[in-house]
């Protein structure tokens, strides 16, 4: 399930009602194995993170955190990544600030932004040791998606 995750995140579809129906499907029988408790390994868990990751509503991206943490601490080092992605996920669809940099949202009226981003509470250490990387690479990847997406529409008041 994880391979299909990550492969239709690869593709270049146009079906996205298809694509959030799959995505559906994959939590729902995920979940299942998760409460029939056959998900053991740090794989199972970090497979299982990212599925959730690519949910729907706060509760997914939540769920998404509990996984990945439970595949750090099972010892799956670059884990680090998805549970640094999935609280910065959570907190920002809950209205709140992320923290490690790992969001970039292409808002509906043009542009893209990281925000809202509490870039003071980590430093670019923990930044970088979970795979966000540092606030100057983050800038430089904001600044590649600016250049592929088209300029926010600004209001013209006469």
């Amino acid at each position: 399930m994880f391979a299909a995750d990550q492969s239709q995140r690869s593709a270049d579809t146009e079906d996205y009602e298809a694509a959030a129906q799959a995505d559906a499907e994959r939590r729902r029988r995920t979940r299942s194995l998760y409460d029939d408790g056959k998900l053991t390994t740090a794989a199972d868990f970090f497979g299982a993170a990212f599925i959730f990751q690519h949910g729907s509503e706060p509760r997914d991206y939540l769920f998404a955190h509990v996984l990945a943490m439970r595949s750090l601490a099972l010892g799956r080092k670059d884990a680090e990544w998805i549970a640094a992605a999935t609280l910065d996920r959570y907190l920002q669809s809950s209205g709140q600030a992320q923290v490690y940099g790992t969001q970039y949202r292409f808002p509906p009226e043009g542009g893209v932004t990281m925000e809202p981003y509490d870039s003071a509470l980590l430093s670019d250490a923990q930044r970088r040791a979970s795979g966000a990387g540092d606030l100057a690479s983050q800038q430089r990847k904001l600044a590649e998606y600016a250049a592929l997406v088209p300029a926010p529409v600004e209001d013209k008041d006469e």
